[in-house]
């Protein structure tokens, strides 16, 4: 069997897997690892939108089915998200005796706008509706013309409850723009992904030893005390993050038509340095370094392999490369290993210090999004336009 083989299968067996969170009602269901659903759990935005964005790949790839997901998850987020008083996107959807959360926040806002512009690629007849009310509120609310960055995070009334300003949701508000210009070919959404990617990786990042500080105050300096919520927050640096942008900074010089910029020594800077500070001594990713690069947080998770391979395979596609395509292999090799359920589908979120895998930060199988990117990013021949070269795999 071809690399492009074994990573397509693992591509349908997620998808098959992650068929099973539709509901009856139109929802989605937390999985567990056997595939049965989690109760009193919750809906939340970035579960309903990755869905979306991840089952429009699937359907670009011509696999069966993938519209029922797109279909729910579409109305998901009108009828259910969206806030018909304030205006934009409630963080969780109450069920199952679980509580919800109006509270608007930019993370969750971007990937509205990544879902919609998914759904549009995939010609679905509600995309535009929702692209056009997502880039309103974005543009409104989130979007700082000053700084060229986006704001956090809101009451659902939007009045501000916090200065929190952070590199996460600026990092997938890039992401978000960058797939908007593929899908619109309107050049303000790839400007705005530019002066993201700018601020941190070609200011932040080299006067941080190649490492992205998470965490800033409101005219965007670096906080260096900031702890908040220590998985979606936590003080320090995350490696995961490092790659993430730089595949986004690839992605970005490919749309812009390769300009002379030194933009792939960037993003080969970013991803060098969080290899050599983040890969364990027995294999995967630590999830936190402190402001030295020391780990922090030694917990190992998937996600950050999956952006690790995603980011070194974009790289790859510049011009052959040994310790590239060496890395490549390890991440995939360490994947199949400990991360990815061969008898089920889907990967295990998290491992514990023996490899194996555990239930501490994570219950079931949250999430699809990173591990089927990670298959189809190295799959594809180019560096932009995911959603195009997947169709070229068909």
């Amino acid at each position: 069997m071809t690399d492009t083989a074994r990573l397509l299968g693992d591509a349908r067996d997620q998808i098959d897997f992650f068929r099973r969170s539709l509901r009856a009602d139109g929802g989605f269901d937390v999985l567990g690892w056997d595939g049965t659903s989690i109760p009193g759990v919750a809906q939340e935005l970035h579960g309903t939108t990755r869905l979306v964005h991840s089952f429009a790949l699937g359907h670009a790839l011509g696999l069966p089915g993938c519209t029922d997901i797109i279909d729910a998850g579409m109305d998901f987020l009108w009828n259910h998200h969206r806030d018909a008083r304030h205006g934009g996107y409630a963080w969780s959807v109450p069920r199952d005796g679980a509580p919800g959360d109006t509270t608007k926040l930019a993370y969750g806002h971007v990937f509205v706008l990544l879902a919609a512009s998914s759904a549009r690629a995939a010609g679905h007849p509600d995309a535009a509706r929702l692209h056009a009310d997502i880039c309103e509120v974005i543009d409104r609310h989130f979007w700082d013309p000053d700084h060229r960055l986006l704001r956090d995070e809101f009451a659902a009334d939007w009045t501000p409850f916090s200065t929190y300003r952070g590199m996460n949701a600026n990092m997938h508000g890039a992401e978000a723009f960058l797939a908007a210009f593929e899908a619109t070919g309107e050049r303000a959404f790839l400007d705005r992904a530019g002066a993201i990617l700018d601020f941190f990786i070609g200011q932040v990042a080299p006067s941080h030893g190649w490492r992205l500080p998470e965490h800033y105050t409101a005219d965007w300096q670096v906080d260096p005390d900031y702890a908040g919520n220590p998985m979606f927050r936590p003080a320090g640096t995350t490696p995961g993050h490092s790659f993430e942008m730089a595949r986004l900074q690839l992605q970005h010089w490919d749309l812009s038509g390769r300009p002379d910029t030194g933009a792939p020594d960037r993003a080969r800077a970013l991803v060098d340095r969080a290899l050599a500070d983040a890969w364990a001594s027995d294999g995967g990713i630590v999830y936190t370094l402190d402001a030295k690069g020391r780990p922090a947080i030694r917990d190992r998770y998937w996600w950050p392999v999956t952006e690790a391979i995603g980011a070194i395979a974009s790289l790859r596609k510049l011009g052959p490369d040994p310790a590239l395509m060496a890395w490549e292999a390890r991440l995939r090799a360490f994947a199949e290993a400990h991360f990815i359920d061969k008898a089920r589908g889907g990967w295990f979120p998290e491992i514990d210090a023996q490899g194996k895998p555990v239930e501490r930060q994570f219950h079931g199988k949250p999430d699809i999004y990173h591990a089927l990117q990670a298959c189809l990013i190295p799959a594809v021949p180019g560096l932009s336009r995911l959603i195009d070269g997947v169709r070229g795999l068909r």
